[in-house]
């Protein structure tokens, strides 16, 4: 672990420096080819990074953050577009954050907007640790008498919470070095009564906006010429679905390399694009007959569907590689450590 840690801790390092390059350096050029070409290295040295760790969970962090987001972001910002782009520009401190991790800031002077209602579910950091602790326990000891539907629910669950808490733990950090709020990760997606609202409303809304920019809006405006503005958002879809399917295979593959790609990471996102697409095609049959599916039909029929899907090609992949096994077993690591250092903090208070 030791051995890891030193390695994990170079690989920020490099993280840091090159983030730093590309705003001091890149940033000062003009927007388009120059920058690009300038900021063309990082991308390689961002592909690289987690081939540098063992750590499954450690290397599943560095892809996704590092590999997938940040050059997604570096790629927008060579044409002055997504979130590392603003007037005024950024400070270099925020900009290396707001580069490196999952986080979106939310505008100063952003128009008011309604109050939220409360959540459903009251899930905040208070619970999600706790939650998720039991969860990892549960599934490190007993994993070979849970049943695998059920054991998928328990895998969503841990997705989901791990996501809340490690960008409202960012957001605590943020605040308090910077002074500035965070948008929230997600908004209660297990109230979705559509695919549309579920993967562009409501799930991992940092991807989801950074895909919308990177890759759905340039596709539909080349295929509006073609097609019209309405039916151009149908490849559109389909391109963003297949470019998330893509990242979702390579960050898989750091964790379970040497392995070969599987190719089901890709197809559930493929899949997923698709019923997008179908789900758009209702929509529009029923608009004309002024008919409309009720929340209490649709949202278990987007549930089961992104259950039976997820079930199908999400998580075989994981389970049969092992994958699973290695990162639960970290993170009970890591709870064992942080408590030990709890008991051991009261103890000599």
């Amino acid at each position: 672990m030791e051995g890891e840690i030193k390695n994990l801790a170079g690989v920020w390092l490099a993280i840091i420096a090159s983030l730093c390059y590309c705003d001091v350096v890149s940033g000062r050029l003009p927007k388009g080819k120059w920058r690009l070409i300038s900021i063309a290295p990082i991308f390689y040295v961002f592909a690289i990074l987690p081939l540098y760790l063992t750590s499954a969970f450690f290397t599943s962090v560095i892809g996704f953050f590092i590999t997938w987001l940040a050059s997604f972001k570096l790629l927008l910002f060579a044409f002055d577009q997504g979130p590392l782009s603003s007037n005024p520009t950024k400070s270099l401190p925020i900009f290396v954050l707001m580069a490196a991790l999952p986080l979106r800031i939310k505008p100063k002077n952003e128009a008011p907007t309604p109050k939220k209602p409360k959540k459903v579910l009251p899930l905040y950091l208070a619970a999600e640790i706790p939650i998720s602790a039991a969860l990892i326990s549960i599934v490190y000891d007993y994993k070979q008498y849970i049943h695998p539907h059920i054991l998928l629910v328990v895998y969503i669950c841990l997705i989901f919470l791990s996501m809340q808490i490690s960008v409202e733990l960012f957001s605590l950090l943020v605040r308090a070095l910077l002074g500035l709020e965070l948008e929230p990760p997600s908004d209660e997606p297990y109230l979705s009564t559509s695919l549309q609202e579920f993967w562009g409303r409501r799930w991992n809304l940092t991807v989801s906006s950074i895909m919308r920019e990177a890759v759905y809006k340039p596709v539909r405006s080349a295929a509006t010429g073609a097609l019209g503005r309405d039916l151009a958002a149908l490849p559109a879809v389909l391109a963003a679905f297949l470019v998330s399917g893509l990242m979702h295979e390579l960050w898989f593959w750091y964790v379970t390399r040497p392995a070969s790609p599987s190719w089901e990471m890709t197809m559930f996102f493929v899949v997923q694009g698709f019923g997008l697409v179908v789900e758009f095609g209702l929509k529009v049959a029923l608009a004309r007959k002024k008919w409309r599916l009720p929340w209490y039909l649709s949202g278990p029929l987007t549930a089961g569907f992104l259950g039976v899907t997820s079930f199908w090609f999400l998580f075989p992949a994981m389970m049969r590689n092992g994958a699973d096994v290695r990162v639960i077993q970290e993170l009970r690591f890591v709870g064992e450590l942080v408590k030990e250092k709890i008991m051991e903090f009261w103890l000599h208070v």
